[in-house]
């Protein structure tokens, strides 16, 4: 099967993902508790994503300093963003008189949803460009971002009812701002023969951006959770999700 086509179903696939941000209206508090276990699993999956498949490609192309130089790119990248997203939040000065800022609810929730459809446009991009170099690095970095998307959509989901959006326009627009990683893909598949950059440039700003994900937005989440128990089934879920990885390596693709 043509890579392309691939690349675009798996994007597709991810952006259905959306439409997990209904489960807060259904969920339990016992179901809500094995999130923080799907969180560790997609860790797991996102440094063996990078380590496993990732780094062996760009080896394999050869250059690794400069590999190296743009993984340090990726991360800077993600952080600016991050920051971009967390700047609609106001912070007030320690003698303010006044507990809320001046944008309204309504605003944030636009704001949460232009964020989301940056990322998720980016995360198109990446998971195109992936396919690009290899399948097997495309399906694991699917698989890798599929994981992170969930909690991320979930929480995205609450920010929008807690903006004043009503249950059926904060589905719609979840699942509008997902279709940002289509529009992502596509623009890598279509710009692959003018700029062959999937491999020099776009899949080691992936790894990280993988890394910064996982290492400043995911494993803290963890460290939140203290009990003996909760942290061994968390470890365990870690190296479950770099199992699956593993795993990926030895299994022929199409």
């Amino acid at each position: 099967m043509d890579n392309n086509l691939l690349a675009i179903g798996a994007v597709v696939g991810v952006s259905l993902i959306s439409l997990v941000g209904v489960i807060p209206l259904v969920v339990s508090k016992r179901l809500r508790a094995c999130v923080l276990y799907l969180v560790s699993f997609s860790v797991g999956a996102l440094l063996g994503d990078v380590f496993l498949h990732i780094v062996p490609e760009m080896a394999e192309a050869g250059d690794m300093e400069k590999g190296a130089e743009l993984i340090l790119v990726g991360i800077l990248i993600s952080f600016v963003i991050e920051k971009l997203i967390h700047w609609r939040h106001c912070h007030t000065l320690p003698d303010d008189k006044h507990e809320h800022c001046h944008d309204h609810h309504h605003q944030i929730g636009i704001m949460s949803l232009f964020a989301d459809g940056l990322h998720n446009f980016i995360d198109g991009a990446l998971i195109a460009a992936s396919f690009l170099v290899d399948v097997q690095v495309g399906i694991a970095t699917t698989i890798a971002v599929g994981l992170h998307e969930i909690p991320q959509e979930i929480g995205d989901f609450a920010v929008l009812l807690h903006s004043g959006f009503t249950k059926k326009k904060a589905i719609l627009f979840n699942v509008l701002s997902a279709c940002a990683a289509i529009v992502g893909a596509i623009g890598v598949l279509a710009l692959q023969s003018a700029i062959p950059v999937a491999e020099s440039i776009l899949l080691p700003i992936a790894a990280g951006n993988f890394l910064y994900i996982a290492g400043v937005d995911l494993i803290p989440e963890l460290h939140k959770e203290t009990k003996i128990r909760s942290s061994i089934l968390q470890l365990l879920s870690i190296v479950a999700g770099i199992g699956i990885m593993y795993a990926l390596k030895f299994v022929e693709v199409l």
